[in-house]
């Protein structure tokens, strides 16, 4: 996937953390497995090779410079952040699933959250994490496996990682199950309309040239399904939006280096492993031909979906059962006539 247009942050560099959880519920991960009883999609695709995910942010995390490819999860971190504030409550004990650098923590202080344990499947990027005021632990860990105990956190969040896990039914249902009763979840992860400029370009100069087309970026979750997923996995209260991001490019070529400074370039099972130069070269003049702004430069859309859902407690409010309200539609479109008979009678 394709990132957008730099935005500059100063950072500090955090020491690494440790991996000391067994206060906090750390849970035995048995063959890549840890997860309650009952839990999970036994028909789930194996769509992505999660060992190339982890060599890919590994390899971005060792860059000498990483900073100068994290302007979009920067920006969608401090999103989720904002929406950790506009919560009037404290986070005792937080956890970041698939934090990366920790584009959340950073935006958030002591104040709010307490303490947060970060998980990540690359441990170069735990060991490359943004400082942040908050005490932190960092747990090497797949955002499909969290070896947590159950209702252990009071607030989970994730940030542009889920949409490379390939059972997202059975990591949604691990984060309601590590949430404390009353506890939230709020994500985001990628719309399915991102980067399509750069995949209709690459579909039609393949087809051109070569015949035919191979998928070269991956999948993305649609949003009407993303509220029914949120729902199977337990969680209620639920808030989806959608937002686009738009970032302009030199050029395509510019484009695709991002995206792999990101981390983010394509390792689904069938991606195509090469693609000849004249048909890169022909994609990046449909890229141009088709989407080039007034001043050279192409963009780039990134679709993000936001999403919160809190596990259910007791005290929380609850819609009043069916067929328990005593004044029916009809009567109610009648309210505007009373008002103004009354302002008349005045």
């Amino acid at each position: 996937m394709a990132l957008l247009t730099p935005l500059r942050f100063s950072w500090r560099q955090l020491p690494a953390a440790g991996v000391p959880v067994k206060n906090f519920g750390l849970r035995t991960v048995a063959s890549g497995a840890s997860f309650p009883s009952g839990g999970g999609s036994p028909k789930a695709f194996n769509i992505f090779d999660r060992d190339l995910k982890r060599k890919q942010k590994n390899w971005a995390a060792r860059q000498p410079e990483p900073m100068k490819f994290d302007y979009l999860k920067e920006e969608v971190g401090s999103r989720i952040a904002d929406r950790v504030y506009d919560i009037a409550r404290d986070f005792r004990l937080a956890l970041d699933v698939g934090c990366g650098r920790g584009y959340i923590a950073e935006h958030l202080n002591k104040e709010t959250v307490g303490k947060f344990f970060q998980t990540d499947i690359a441990e170069n990027a735990l060991k490359n994490a943004l400082e942040t005021e908050i005490p932190t632990v960092s747990v090497l860990a797949d955002e499909e496996f969290l070896p947590f105990r159950e209702n252990t956190f009071d607030l989970v969040v994730s940030s542009l990682s889920l949409h490379w896990v390939n059972d997202l039914p059975r990591a949604l249902e691990q984060i309601h199950y590590v949430l404390k009763p009353d506890g939230v979840f709020i994500g985001a992860m990628f719309g399915g309309d991102t980067l399509f400029e750069l995949r209709c370009s690459l579909q039609l100069a393949e087809t051109e040239r070569e015949g035919g087309f191979s998928p070269h970026v991956s999948p993305f979750t649609a949003v009407n399904d993303l509220g029914h997923l949120l729902g199977r996995a337990g969680f209620n209260t639920l808030t989806v939006d959608t937002d686009e991001i738009q970032v302009n490019y030199p050029g395509m070529f510019e484009l695709m280096e991002d995206l792999q400074g990101m981390g983010e370039s394509n390792c689904a099972w069938n991606r195509k492993a090469l693609l000849h130069r004249d048909t890169m070269l022909a994609a990046a003049a449909v890229y141009q031909e088709m989407y080039r702004n007034e001043d050279g430069s192409v963009p780039a859309t990134y679709q993000i979906y936001y999403m919160i859902g809190w596990k259910y407690h007791d005290s929380q409010s609850r819609p009043a059962e069916r067929g328990s309200a005593t004044v029916s539609f009809g009567e109610l479109g009648k309210i505007n006539d009373l008002m103004s008979q009354g302002k008349k009678s005045q």
